[in-house]
C-alpha cells in the first residue's frame, strides 16, 4: 500500500476514531487510575502495527507535522498551564517553594543524568545537558488530572510544581540550545540574562496591549485573531532567538490575575485598589468572559494536541528496543535517579508530606515533545548511542510507580480535565452592580483590607 492510496476521507476517520479512543481513555483512567498516557502510546504501537501488516512503514511528512504540532503544542501548553496559576498574597509562599522545588529538581536531576550520560555512553557532557532536561520535566499534563484526590495544600503544591516544571524545562531547554556555540560560561549567563531582559520587556508590553485590546472587541470572533497574533510574535521572536514562551506565560497570568497587572489609581486615597470599578481600565464582566472562553479553548485544543502526541510517540517506538536489557537497564536507572532527585528536594521543601509526592512524578508530553525537538529540528545534538527505547521505559516507568502510589493510597484520578469553578455571568453582574451601587465610606478598613490584600 503506498501513501497516494490513503484519502482525505480515510484521514478524517483515523483521527475522529483516535480522539473518540482517547476521550475513553480518559474515563478509563478515571475508573481505574491507570494514567490515559500508557493507553494512548500502546494505540499509537497498535497502529504502527496494523500500518507495517498493510505494507505503509513511513509516515508522509513526520518531520514537518512534528514541528509544527510542537509549535503550538508548547504555546497552548504553557498558556493552559499560565491560565492555572492564581497569584495573591495568601498563596506567594506556596508557589515560591513549588517553583523552587521545581527549579532545584530540574536542575539537580538534569545534571545528574548528563553525567550518568557521559560516563555510561559517552555522550558529551553538553548533549547529556540537552538530553537530561526534557528527562527532568515533569508532566503536568498527567499529574493535576491526577492529584485531584489529595489534600488541597499538597494538591495545590503538586499542581504549581508541575506547572513550573514544564514552564522552567521548556525554556531551560530552548536557553541551551541557543548558546550551544558559547565559549564562555560567563558569556552564556550574560547572553542569557540579556535575552530574557528584552523577552520580559517586549513579552510586558505586548501582552498588556493585547489584553486591553482584547476585552474591547465587541465581535465575537476573538480567541483565534488572538491565538494568530500570539503565534505571529512568538514565531517572530524566535526567528531573533529570543525567548517567546515568556510572553505566553505573561499575556496568561493577565488573563487569569487582570486585578493584579491592571489597579486602579484612587484619587482620594492616594492608593492604589485592586477592585473592580467603572473607572477601572478593564471591564470585569469581559475579562472572566475571557478568561472562561481561553480556558475552554487551550483545554480542548490542548487535549487534541496531547492525544496526537502520545499516539505519534506509540507510533514511532520500536518494540525490539523493550527487549534489550541494555536499554531497560539504562531507562530504570535513569528512573532512580529522578526518585533520588525528588526525594532530597522533597527532604528541604516538602518533608511532612513526601508521601506519597515523592511517586508522583511521571514524565509526558513535554519530555516526548523536546525529544522529537532534538531528532527533528535539532538533529546535530541528536546522539544514536542513546536509544529511544529508553525514554519509552522511563515514561511507562514512571507512570506505573505513580498508579500504585496511587491505588494504595486510595487516591481517585480525575478523568477528563474540568473547567475550574467560575462566577456565572448572573452572579457576575450582581456582583458588580453591588460594587457600583455601595457607596465607599471615608476611612473604610473594609475596603483598606481588600487593598492590601487583592484577590486573584
Amino acid at each position: 500500500m503506498n501513501v497516494s492510496d490513503i484519502n482525505a476521507y480515510g484521514l478524517v476517520i483515523g483521527g475522529s476514531l483516535v480522539i473518540i479512543l482517547s476521550y475513553f481513555a480518559n474515563l478509563l483512567a478515571k475508573r481505574t487510575n491507570i494514567p490515559s498516557v500508557l493507553v494512548l502510546i500502546g494505540m499509537g504501537i497498535l497502529i504502527r502495527q496494523g500500518l507495517n501488516a498493510i505494507g505503509l512503514t513511513a509516515i508522509p511528512f513526520e518531520s514537518l507535522v512534528l514541528e509544527l504540532l510542537g509549535t503550538i503544542g508548547l504555546i497552548f501548553i504553557v498558556l493552559e498551564a499560565a491560565l492555572e496559576l492564581n497569584l495573591s498574597k495568601e498563596k506567594m509562599p506556596l508557589i515560591l517553594k513549588s517553583a523552587t522545588a521545581g527549579l532545584v529538581a530540574l536542575l539537580g536531576s538534569s545534571a545528574a543524568i548528563a553525567a550518568f550520560l557521559n560516563y555510561a555512553m559517552n555522550i558529551p557532557l553538553f548533549e547529556g545537558w540537552v538530553y537530561g532536561i526534557p528527562l527532568s520535566i515533569m508532566s503536568s499534563a498527567i499529574i493535576i488530572p491526577s492529584v485531584s484526590g489529595l489534600d488541597e495544600a499538597n494538591r495545590e503544591f503538586m499542581v504549581y510544581e508541575s506547572t513550573f516544571s514544564d514552564i522552567f524545562g521548556i525554556m531551560a531547554f530552548y536557553l541551551l540550545l541557543g548558546n550551544s556555540e558559547t565559549a564562555s560560561a560567563n558569556t552564556v549567563l550574560l547572553n542569557i540574562g540579556t535575552n530574557l531582559l528584552v523577552t520580559f520587556i517586549l513579552a510586558v508590553v505586548v501582552s498588556y496591549i493585547l489584553v486591553y485590546v482584547l476585552q474591547k472587541i465587541t465581535s465575537p470572533v476573538k480567541l483565534f485573531l488572538s491565538i494568530a497574533v500570539l503565534l505571529l510574535i512568538y514565531s517572530i521572536q524566535k526567528l531573533l532567538h529570543l525567548s517567546p514562551l515568556v510572553l505566553i506565560l505573561i499575556f496568561g497570568l493577565m488573563l487569569n490575575n487582570h486585578r493584579l497587572f491592571f489597579p486602579q489609581w484612587n484619587l482620594a486615597k492616594k492608593k492604589w485598589r485592586i477592585m473592580p470599578s467603572p473607572a477601572n481600565l478593564l471591564d470585569d464582566k469581559r475579562m472572566h468572559e475571557l478568561h472562561r472562553d481561553y480556558h475552554l479553548l487551550t483545554l480542548e485544543s490542548a487535549f487534541v494536541i496531547r492525544t496526537f502526541f502520545f499516539v505519534l510517540f506509540g507510533m514511532t517506538v520500536s518494540l525490539a528496543a523493550l527487549t534489550d536489557l541494555h536499554v531497560i537497564t539504562e531507562g530504570l536507572i535513569i528512573c532512580c535517579i529522578l526518585f533520588a532527585v525528588r526525594f532530597l528536594s522533597l527532604i528541604v521543601f516538602r518533608r511532612k508530606s513526601m508521601f506519597p509526592l515523592l511517586y508522583i512524578a511521571p514524565r509526558g508530553l513535554i519530555t516526548i515533545l523536546l525529544f522529537f525537538q532534538i531528532q527533528g529540528a535539532y538533529s546535530q545534538f541528536a546522539q544514536p548511542q542513546f536509544d529511544q527505547g529508553i525514554l519509552l521505559v522511563i515514561i511507562l516507568v514512571s507512570s506505573l510507580v505513580m498508579t500504585i502510589a496511587l491505588i494504595q493510597n486510595g487516591i481517585t484520578v480525575r478523568g477528563v480535565t474540568l473547567v475550574p469553578e467560575m462566577m456565572s455571568n448572573d452572579a457576575l453582574e450582581v456582583d458588580l452592580s453591588e460594587s457600583k451601587s455601595a457607596p465607599e465610606a471615608p476611612g473604610d478598613e473594609a475596603d483598606d483590607e481588600s487593598i492590601d490584600s487583592p484577590s486573584a
